[in-house]
C-alpha cells in the first residue's frame, strides 16, 4: 500500500481515493481469469456450486486491507470497529451468492459499501467486493442492474462527500474539491468496463462452442447419409440380382436342374460379394481412423456390373471409356450406374440397357437408358436409390437427371465434374 502524506485532513471522497487507487487497480488483474474458468464450465454446474474459495480469499484480503488501512492512514477518519468490521464482512459475506442471486449481490455490496463510507471508516480493499459484485452481474447478463449499483455508490458518495458529511463522522470532516471526483468516476468506469469485457468474451465462447457443436452433428449427419448410401447402393443391387436368380432357380429346379445350378452359383457369388462390402463399411464404423482393407470400387469394375446384370437377366451395352477420375468422383460414377442398371432390372420391362461414358471438358458424362416398358407404381427408383445418387453427384458439385423419354424408357443423366471437389466436401472427407 503505498502512502502519500499530504498534511491536511483527509475527506471522504477526494484524498484517499487518489492516495489508496492501488486498492482499485489491483483488481482487474485478478478477475482477468475470471471468464475464462467460466467459460469452461457449464453454466447450469456453476450454478449449482457455492464459490466458497474465491468468497473466502476476497474475505481475508478486505479483512487485512481494511485493518492495514486503519492502521497507517493517517487520522481523520473513525476507528475501525466491531460495527466497521461486521460491515466488511457483510459485503464479502454476500459474494457467496453471486452466481445465484448476482442483482441482489450487486446491490448490496453497493449499499454496504455506502454504508461503511457513510460511518467515515478508512478507506481499503472494501470497493473490491463492488467490483466483484457488479462484475458477476455483468457476466451473467444483468448489465442495467451493474451500471444502476455503481452509479447508486457514485451518488452515494457525492452525498457524503459534498453535502451529508456535516453529520457524519468524524467530527470536523469538510467538503472535498469536485476535480477529486474524476479518479471516482474513473474508477467506476473501469469497473464495467472490464465486467462488459469479460461478458463479451464469455459470449464469444459460447457461439465457439455452439458452432463446434453444430460442425460436429453436421459431420455425423453427412458421414450417417454415406453409410445409408453405400449400404443402400450394395444391398439393393446384389438382392436384386439374388431375388431374379432365385426366381429362375426356382421355375428351374425340376425341369432343368442343372441351369437351377447355375442360377444358385449366381446367388452364392452376389451374396459373396454383398457380404464383402457390406463388412468394408461396417469396418469404418468400428475404426473410422484406419484405411479401407479394400480399394473402393470404381469404374474399373463396370465389366463385372454388366456381367452381374447378365446374370440377372439384363443385357447391358457399354459404349465410350471412362477417363481417370479421382477416388470420390470415381466411386460416385460406379455407384450411380450400379443404382441405375439395378433400378431397370426391379421397375422395367426391358432387358437391354445402355451405359454411355462421355468426357466433356471438365466433366464426365454418364447415361443409362432403357426401353421400358415400366413395371409398377415406383417405377425408375423414384425413392431413396434416386436420391443417393443426387447426393452423391451434389456433393462432387454435379447434378443429375432422370425421368421418362418422350419415346418411352426411362433415362439417368449424370454430369460429374473431373476436378477437385468443392470445399465443403473436400472438408467432410478429411473428416472422416
Amino acid at each position: 500500500m503505498e502512502e502519500q502524506h499530504t498534511g491536511t485532513s483527509p475527506a471522504r471522497g477526494g484524498t484517499p481515493w487518489r492516495r489508496r487507487s492501488g486498492w482499485g487497480g489491483g483488481g482487474p488483474s485478478r478477475w482477468r481469469g475470471g471468464p475464462s474458468r467460466w467459460a469452461r464450465s457449464d453454466e447450469g454446474a456453476a450454478r449449482s456450486r457455492w464459490p466458497w474459495r474465491s468468497t473466502l480469499l476476497c474475505t481475508v484480503f478486505v479483512m487485512v486491507g481494511s485493518n492495514a488501512a486503519d492502521r497507517f492512514q493517517e487520522a481523520g477518519h473513525t476507528q475501525l470497529g466491531s460495527y466497521g468490521r461486521l460491515l466488511l464482512l457483510l459485503g464479502s459475506g454476500l459474494l457467496l451468492w453471486r452466481q445465484r442471486y448476482p442483482v441482489l449481490v450487486a446491490f448490496g455490496t453497493a449499499a454496504t459499501a455506502m454504508v461503511y463510507l457513510g460511518a467515515g471508516y478508512p478507506y481499503g480493499p472494501v470497493f473490491l467486493t463492488v467490483a466483484l459484485g457488479c462484475f458477476s452481474a455483468v457476466v451473467a447478463g444483468h448489465r442495467g442492474a451493474a451500471w444502476a449499483a455503481v452509479g447508486m455508490l457514485w451518488v452515494g458518495h457525492l452525498l457524503v462527500a459534498h453535502w451529508l458529511y456535516r453529520w457524519l463522522p468524524p467530527p470536523g470532516d469538510g467538503a472535498d474539491g469536485w476535480g477529486q471526483e474524476v479518479p471516482v468516476a474513473a474508477w467506476a468506469v473501469a469497473i464495467v468496463a472490464v465486467s462488459e469485457l469479460a461478458r463479451v468474451r464469455r459470449e464469444q465462447w459460447a457461439r465457439e462452442r455452439a458452432e463446434r457443436a453444430r460442425a460436429a452433428r453436421r459431420r455425423a449427419d453427412e458421414e450417417r447419409l454415406r453409410i445409408a448410401r453405400e449400404l443402400h447402393d450394395v444391398l439393393a443391387h446384389s438382392i436384386s440380382v439374388i431375388n431374379v436368380q432365385a426366381g429362375v432357380g426356382l421355375a428351374l429346379l425340376d425341369s432343368h436342374p442343372e441351369q437351377a445350378r447355375t442360377a444358385l452359383t449366381t446367388i452364392k457369388a452376389a451374396s459373396k460379394e454383398a457380404l464383402g462390402e457390406v463388412r468394408q463399411v461396417l469396418d469404418t464404423l468400428r475404426a473410422p481412423g484406419d484405411a479401407p482393407r479394400a480399394p473402393a470400387p470404381g469404374l474399373d469394375r463396370l465389366p463385372e456390373l454388366v456381367e452381374q446384370a447378365a446374370g440377372a437377366g439384363l443385357t447391358v451395352e457399354v459404349e465410350g471409356k471412362a477417363p481417370p477420375l479421382p477416388p470420390g468422383a470415381d466411386l460416385a460414377a460406379f455407384r450411380i450406374v450400379q443404382e441405375a442398371l439395378t433400378n431397370v432390372v426391379r421397375h422395367s420391362g426391358s432387358r437391354q440397357a445402355r451405359v454411355r461414358l462421355e468426357r466433356e471438358a471438365r466433366a464426365l458424362r454418364l447415361r443409362i437408358d432403357d426401353d421400358g416398358p415400366a413395371t409398377g407404381a415406383d417405377a425408375g427408383g423414384s425413392g431413396n436409390g434416386l436420391a443417393g445418387m443426387r447426393e452423391r453427384a451434389a456433393a462432387l458439385g454435379g447434378r443429375i437427371e432422370a425421368g421418362p423419354r418422350p419415346d418411352g424408357g426411362f433415362r439417368v443423366l449424370a454430369v460429374l465434374p473431373l476436378g477437385a471437389p468443392p470445399a465443403k466436401s473436400h472438408e467432410a472427407e478429411e473428416d472422416r
